[in-house]
C-alpha cells in the first residue's frame, strides 16, 4: 500500500499536510531485509495506477525483486493514513477493500520461485484481506513446505479485516504448517486471552513450530524454541517517533540471523536493535535502516545481558 503519514498531530479531518511513503506488513519485511543486505523479492499485485508505479520503482531502488509482481489493471493501489493523537499515538486509516492486493490469487503463486526461496514469509493479514488472497497464502505455504523452505508467518490478526473467531481458525490452520512464527502482544490478547503470553507461547510451539518469537514493544522479546530453549531480550532504549513498521522490521532482521545459524539469542538481539532504529522515525519504510546504522548501533550501546533457560 502506499502510505500517507500525517505531520501533524490530531484527527484526519484537522491534518493539512502528509508525508507520501509505502507499507504492508509483508514489503516492510521485503524491504528492511534488502536493507540489511539479504535478497528478497514480492509476491503480489499492484494496481496500473500511479501509486502502483511508484511501489515499482521503490522495489526497483532498494533491490527487492519484483518479477512475480502482477500489475492489476483492473484493481487499485490500497492506501493508507497514520494520524497522531495529541500524546503520539498513532491510529490507522485504511482504503483497500477491493485493491489490487486483495485481488491475489493462487494463480500468481510461481511453485519455481517459491521453492527456490530460502524463506517464505506471509501473514494473517495477507490471509485475511480476501478469500481469494488467503488461497494464495494456502498454496505458496503448501509449495514451500513441500521443497523444503522455511515458512515465517506473523500472525498480525486484524479483527477490522476478518471477525475475530474466523481469524482465529485461519491462525491456528496455518501454525503447524509455519517454522517460525511472529507475534505481537495485541496478536496474543487476540488469540487466546485466558493465558499469560509466555504460557501462550509454549502453547504455540505444541502446535507445530520450531521458533516462537513474541514481540512485546518496551518490554523487549520473548523468544523460545522446541528444544527448550528460551531467551527474553530487553529492548533497546531509544526516543519513538513512529512505531508503524516496527515488527516487520523484527521479523525481517531476525530472519536475516537465523537462518544463518545465528542462535535464539543472537538473532533475538539484532532484531530488538533493528526494531528500535524503526521506531525513530516517520513511516513504514522511511525509517527501516541500512545494516550499517544497525552494526553502528550496536557498537555504540551496550545492551542489557539477556536472560537465558528453559521452561
Amino acid at each position: 500500500m502506499v502510505e500517507f503519514a500525517a505531520l501533524e498531530r490530531g484527527p484526519l479531518e484537522e491534518v493539512a499536510t502528509f508525508r507520501r511513503g509505502w507499507g504492508g506488513d509483508t514489503n516492510n519485511v521485503a524491504v528492511a531485509a534488502a536493507r540489511l543486505g539479504v535478497s528478497a523479492g514480492c509476491i503480489t499485485r499492484v494496481g496500473g495506477d500511479e501509486f502502483g508505479r511508484s511501489l515499482l520503482a521503490l522495489w526497483d531502488r532498494e533491490g527487492v525483486d519484483r518479477s512475480r509482481v502482477v500489475v492489476d489493471p483492473e484493481g487499485y493501489t490500497g492506501i493508507y493514513f497514520i494520524s497522531f493523537d495529541r500524546a503520539g499515538r498513532h491510529a490507522f486509516t485504511y482504503y483497500r477493500k477491493g485493491s489490487a492486493a486483495s485481488r491475489l490469487c493462487p494463480e500468481d503463486v510461481d511453485p519455481e520461485y517459491v521453492g527456490n526461496a530460502r524463506v517464505l514469509h506471509t501473514s494473517g493479514i495477507t490471509q485475511a484481506i480476501s478469500s481469494t488472497a488467503r488461497s494464495a497464502t494456502e498454496a505458496a505455504v503448501s509449495l514451500a513446505r513441500a521443497r523444503g523452505v522455511t515458512v515465517s508467518y506473523d500472525l498480525n490478526l486484524r479483527p477490522r479485516l476478518l471477525p475475530l473467531p474466523e481469524l482465529r481458525t485461519v491462525v491456528l490452520a496455518t501454525l503447524p504448517q509455519a517454522d517460525i512464527v511472529f507475534l505481537s502482544l495485541e496478536d496474543a490478547a487476540y488469540l487466546d486471552d485466558t493465558c499469560t503470553p509466555e504460557v501462550l507461547v509454549d502453547r504455540l510451539l505444541e502446535r507445530g513450530p520450531r521458533v516462537v518469537a513474541l514481540k512485546q514493544g518496551e518490554r523487549g522479546c520473548l523468544v523460545a524454541d522446541v528444544t527448550g530453549a528460551r531467551v527474553h531480550i530487553p529492548a533497546y532504549p531509544v526516543q519513538p517517533v513512529d512505531t508503524t513498521g516496527a515488527g516487520d522490521a523484527f521479523d525481517a532482521a531476525f530472519l536475516a540471523r537465523w537462518t544463518r545459524g545465528a542462535s535464539l539469542e543472537e538473532a533475538a538481539r539484532f532484531a530488538s536493535a533493528v526494531g528500535a532504529l524503526a521506531v525513530c522515525g516517520l513511516g513504514a519504510v522511511a525509517a527501516l535502516p541500512l545494516l550499517a546504522e544497525v552494526e553502528a548501533f550496536l557498537r555504540e550501546r551496550q545492551h542489557p545481558t539477556g536472560r537465558r533457560g528453559s521452561e
